[in-house]
């Protein structure tokens, strides 16, 4: 049985109106406060993108999913700017990313729009820095370009790796029975936690990192 194969013709079958509506929801959802916690952007992002076999089928879902993000972020921004430090007091800050939130605010004291650009490409600090980044005072108009470069560049990238995969995986099936198959996949899942479990350590690591203070005379 083809499983994998039988998985991306019906997904590639779907109206392409529906399946990229769809990721883009998601994207969108992933980037505003809150709902990055809950709504599966990322991992939806690449599912669809096993999809994009076809130049027009990876350029409109770029296309969408950039704008999706660069929306969400903006929307973001838009509450952090309103309700400002009132929102660390949230329960839902408070529940799932305090922390995240005190190193989104710290590195965007230190390096303002450079940490919009690259919080885009961490795990939970993707969806607190919009917000941190309105409530910190950055200036929109400092903050959308590099929101929307992020979004772009993310999206470029996990479409590209998920495009990858589909054609990986369909060429994996058609050299291996349906049971080697099952191995391969539990492995591949195996391998794919790990590493985004280190990804997440590594980011939160690196967000940790203070400079230096310059020693002051007594």
């Amino acid at each position: 049985m083809a499983l994998v194969t039988d998985i991306l013709e019906w997904l590639q079958a779907l109206p392409q109106p529906a399946l990229v509506g769809a990721t883009g929801a998601l994207v969108f959802a992933e980037c505003t406060i809150g709902l990055g916690f809950i709504a599966p952007g990322e991992s939806g992002l690449l599912v669809a993108a096993t999809t994009a076999n076809t130049a027009p089928r990876f350029l409109i879902l770029w296309a969408v999913v950039a704008v999706c993000a660069t929306l969400g972020d903006s929307l973001g921004y838009a509450i952090g700017r309103k309700f400002g430090p009132r929102l660390r007091e949230t329960k839902l800050i408070q529940k799932y990313g305090t922390d995240a939130w005190d190193k989104a605010t710290d590195v965007l004291h230190r390096r303002g729009a450079w940490a919009v650009f690259f919080a885009r490409f961490l795990p939970v600090i993707r969806t607190l820095t919009p917000a941190a980044a309105g409530t910190s005072g950055l200036e929109f108009r400092k903050f959308l370009p590099a929101a929307a470069a992020g979004a772009v560049s993310w999206s470029l990238l996990h479409i590209s790796l998920g495009a990858a995969m589909g054609e990986a995986a369909k060429r994996i099936e058609g050299v291996m029975n349906t049971g080697g198959l099952i191995v391969v996949g539990v492995l591949v899942a195996v391998a794919v936690f790990f590493l985004l479990r280190w990804k997440k350590k590594k980011a939160m690591g690196k967000l940790e990192e203070r400079p230096t203070e310059p020693s002051k005379a007594e």
